[in-house]
């Protein structure tokens, strides 16, 4: 590694911390040009705060509004230093406004070879969530619309009558349409509660 001077280290930490709420990994900051030493020296005069093993924060950069979401975004990453849990389920439904549900954990999807212990206040699913089916948010990534209302038709743990409002919801916002939930209801079984729930919206109308 060649190492950068101050102001361009600086810069290029800085950039990669602001579209992850102020927060980067000791990987991020090797990348950015500061040593293992540098960092040591930033943290000890208050310049990074040390968050966890390997996880540090930049104090200036104003917390995000889903603060809790990018650190357990970046609490997944791997040996690569990339994150592999994607928020879905019920804490998807809610950042997609599809649900007034306030669910008491965070949801997160994880590849099925997954093995660290999540926190207390997360509950895994294992799973694959292929590129298509992720979309990118503020230091994190989603389930879109489709593949969320897929898992929680399937998951069974939203009640039916919410499930049926967020269909309607994301058909009427453009967030999903008929054609792809009607497929995605006849991938899952017939009489999947996802088809139960078109069929309810269309009696609706």
């Amino acid at each position: 590694m060649t190492y950068r001077n101050t102001r361009a280290a600086r810069r290029a930490l800085h950039r990669t911390a602001v579209r992850q709420g102020g927060y980067f990994t000791a990987k991020q900051a090797l990348a950015a040009g500061y040593s293992k030493q540098h960092v040591a020296y930033h943290v000890s005069i208050g310049n990074f705060e040390r968050v966890e093993r390997g996880l540090f924060r930049l104090p200036d950069v104003p917390p995000s509004d889903h603060d809790d979401l990018i650190r357990l975004a970046l609490w997944s990453r791997g040996r690569d230093d990339v994150p592999q849990a994607v928020v879905s389920h019920c804490s998807a439904l809610a950042l997609h406004d599809l649900s007034d549900l306030l669910p008491g954990k965070v949801d997160l999807t994880v590849p099925p070879g997954f093995r660290k212990q999540p926190p207390a206040q997360c509950e895994l699913h294992r799973g694959r969530v292929e590129p298509r089916d992720r979309m990118r948010w503020e230091g994190f990534e989603v389930t879109t619309p489709l593949r969320t209302l897929v898992d929680v038709a399937r998951d069974g743990a939203v009640p039916f009558e919410q499930l049926a409002r967020a269909v309607e919801d994301a058909l009427e916002r453009g967030l999903a349409t008929e054609r792809r939930l009607r497929q995605a209801a006849e991938e899952l079984r017939p009489g999947s509660r996802l088809a139960e729930a078109l069929a309810a919206v269309d009696s609706a109308r």
